[in-house]
């Protein structure tokens, strides 16, 4: 099947160089995973960035929080020849059994008048508070349910990973109400409407195997119900993980999800999964085969080549407006059509 993305002309639209590193000392390494939305008739991107410090040839370094100070992070250095130090992956590393992550993330509003070109903010938007977020957020998703923009997120600790959850009604005074899913989990994101009056999300709990959940909530809040929506395939493009990509879309077919699949090449594609509308619980379709894969340059070579991967997208008529992060490093834009991804589910 070919690939059914239409890439913008200009990509990447956000590189690291865009992005002013929120302090002295610190380098963007990446700018990626944006969720996306509409707002008073502009687009605007949650981004995430990774920044950490200066590197040297002889060891690593990574930033971390301090949970009482969030404008506080300490720098944590270890020399490459510890013999209790584990590394390879350019994501993260292991010093004495504790997992850390190579980055510090935080996330930072971009806006457009024409969802193609985008001024990205001065400073972050959101940044890591507390415990629970010590070594960053990450990859947001955005829903904007009778107002009120609900925005789904990992919170990332030595404890773990789970899912965090923030309102806003102005994209100015935020609201947290703290980890809603706990470890191991993340890619979440909320529908865009109640269904029988419940708040209805997709989730991915980890732990050996990667599949996509469902859950539902009377309040958003507390959830329940947890059901196994997708698995990963054996042998097939997306044998070793799968997670959801942003809120569903309402079709006349039913709800399409466009998700991220990996094989064991961590190679990373996007497919589609069409849901029933009345009970989401029911997987109608799945994509055989990928809608979009990584095969411009710009999406094989970076801090993690051979990734596309997305949590936001804008939807006008039949176009979905995809906004992806390509090789864990820069975001990018691409058009795909409603009906084209219903035709090749049958």
């Amino acid at each position: 099947m070919a690939d059914l993305a239409k890439r913008f002309a200009f990509n990447p639209i956000i590189c690291p160089d865009d992005v002013r590193p929120s302090r002295d000392g610190m380098d963007v390494a990446c700018v990626l995973n944006p969720g996306a939305f509409q707002y008073q008739g502009r687009t605007g991107l949650l981004l995430r960035v990774a920044e950490r410090p200066h590197q040297t040839e002889e060891t690593i370094t990574t930033p971390v929080i301090d949970p009482s100070d969030p404008s506080g992070v300490s720098i944590l250095e270890f020399r490459k020849d510890d013999p209790d130090l584990s590394y390879g992956d350019p994501r993260g590393f292991t010093h004495k059994g504790q997992n850390y992550l190579t980055t510090l993330s935080h996330l930072r509003l971009a806006w457009s008048e024409n969802g193609e070109q985008f001024s990205v903010d001065p400073a972050p938007t959101l940044i890591g508070q507390g415990e629970l977020e010590t070594f960053g957020v990450e990859d947001a998703r955005v829903t904007e349910i009778d107002g009120t923009y609900h925005i789904t997120y990992t919170q990332v600790s030595e404890r773990g990973f789970g899912v965090g959850h923030i309102t806003t009604q102005d994209w100015r005074a935020y609201e947290r109400h703290g980890m809603i899913i706990p470890p191991y989990n993340k890619d979440c994101a909320f529908f865009t409407e109640k269904i029988h009056g419940e708040y209805v999300a997709l989730h991915r709990p980890s732990g050996g195997v990667h599949n996509i959940w469902i859950a539902f909530s009377p309040d958003g809040k507390y959830w329940g119900r947890h059901a196994c929506l997708a698995a990963a395939r054996p042998g097939q493009w997306d044998s070793q993980r799968i997670g959801c990509g942003t809120a569903p879309i309402r079709t006349d077919a039913g709800w399409l999800e466009i998700y991220h699949g990996a094989n064991h090449d961590q190679r990373y594609c996007l497919g589609a999964l069409l849901l029933d509308l009345d009970n989401p619980t029911k997987v109608l379709a799945r994509s055989a085969e990928p809608i979009m894969e990584p095969i411009a340059p710009y999406e094989q070579k970076g801090f993690l080549g051979n990734v596309v991967f997305t949590n936001g997208h804008v939807v006008d008529g039949d176009t979905i407006t995809v906004y992806y992060g390509a090789s864990d490093e820069i975001v990018c834009g691409a058009r795909m059509s409603i009906a084209e991804i219903l035709a090749t589910l049958g």
